[in-house]
């Protein structure tokens, strides 16, 4: 059974063929009908178009999905609004089960992520539906293996914050492509039209810059990991020659260092990061103009600031250092950088709600970009008057 035989998708030829056999007693009323897993196999689909075929069936009430046990033939005089066992007290029932989100994320931690994942915790909450998390660690390899697992378990919709890589794993192109219900975060997929949530990235880079610049910081050293194709870091890049070239400022890339390792999940291990913090001392000792360091994230900033301090030079005084995102410090705890802080958690509340709207066959925006807020620390100051030597 091939879909290019007709124009019709074929999560609809088998609704029609299975609605079909239900109207004409082929299974009769409260009869087990195949299941996702066997569907997919007899009309050789994924089984993300035969969950959708049966998700059809079960919206004209044809049949009832039962969790754990399976779909069955409907009786058309039962109310749909009624739960079996249920006491009414939560009113008028839309779905027979709750819906389930997985969301697979690099990693999180204090600095970033956590905030996401609270305001995707409360966003499944208020919307009565499940999150179950799978993270990959910056891994391609355990991502494709993570969205296969969590579409075998059954989930309905996917929230993915992908794996730095310079290409999207096939398994993203596919949910794409067979129009499952996905979100991605932190970053979108160029050419393809998946629904996306990210911070304004070249905006907050941007303004995170002329932050610098009106300090008197015009040698600044734009801090990074090697380039690969990830929009969030291209526009952060973007933002910060854009800045330049409003304020007739020539970007010198001489300054940047665009190949720090360490902070990557799969490179995050004692031996890189002081690998990574020698590779700053050399650049800044070699570069003696420098008064400013963007660190691209927060992680990157802590490096930064190890190589500033363990050259003998003090911040902001000597050198400032700005970045994304800084841990809130509580009870004098910590350190403060200048920062350019993202709403993680209304960030991660859009992700669920939108990716609840796709299930429910709604169209959401295809971008959505978020304001990040400009946060002083500790970490800036006006730039030195002489350069070092």
């Amino acid at each position: 059974m091939n879909e290019p035989t007709s124009s019709k998708p074929m999560y609809e030829k088998i609704f029609d063929e299975v609605k079909e056999s239900i109207l004409t007693q082929a299974y009769r009323l409260g009869e087990r009908v195949p299941s996702e897993k066997e569907l997919a196999e007899t009309y050789n689909v994924s089984r993300i178009t035969s969950k959708k075929a049966l998700e059809l069936l079960a919206a004209e009430h044809l049949i009832v999905r039962k969790p754990g046990r399976g779909s069955f033939v409907a009786d058309p005089a039962t109310e749909p609004q009624e739960l079996p066992g249920g006491s009414g007290s939560r009113g008028t029932a839309i779905n027979t089960e709750e819906k389930t989100i997985g969301l697979i994320i690099t990693d999180f931690g204090n600095s970033y992520g956590t905030g996401l994942i609270y305001g995707m915790e409360q966003a499944s909450r208020d919307n009565d539906c499940f999150l179950v998390l799978r993270r990959t660690f910056g891994i391609p390899e355990n991502e494709e293996q993570s969205i296969q697992k969590l579409l075998n378990l059954g989930v309905d919709g996917l929230i993915i914050f992908p794996a730095q890589g310079e290409y999207f794993n096939a398994e993203i192109l596919k949910l794409v492509i067979g129009q499952f219900p996905l979100v991605l975060v932190d970053r979108h997929l160029k050419g393809v039209a998946a629904a996306s949530i990210s911070s304004d990235n070249l905006q907050a880079a941007l303004e995170a810059t002329e932050y610098l610049f009106d300090l008197g910081h015009t040698h600044i050293s734009f801090l990074s990991p090697p380039p690969v194709d990830t929009t969030a870091v291209e526009d952060r890049i973007e933002g910060f020659i854009q800045a330049h070239a409003q304020r007739g400022i020539m970007v010198d890339k001489e300054l940047w260092v665009s190949d720090l390792t360490s902070t990557l999940p799969k490179f995050f291990n004692p031996d890189n990061i002081e690998r990574d913090i020698a590779r700053l001392i050399s650049h800044l000792e070699s570069h003696p103009s420098i008064t400013a360091l963007f660190a691209i994230e927060y992680n990157i900033a802590l490096l930064a600031k190890t190589a500033v301090e363990r050259l003998g030079l003090r911040i902001p005084e000597d050198i400032s250092i700005i970045c994304f995102d800084s841990p809130p410090t509580h009870l004098g705890g910590g350190y403060s950088f200048t920062h350019m802080r993202q709403n993680e958690e209304e960030m991660g509340r859009i992700a669920v709600e939108n990716v609840l709207s796709l299930m429910n066959g709604h169209s959401v925006p295809h971008k959505v970009m978020l304001e990040a807020k400009l946060i002083p620390g500790s970490s800036t100051g006006p730039a030195a008057r002489n350069k070092r030597h």
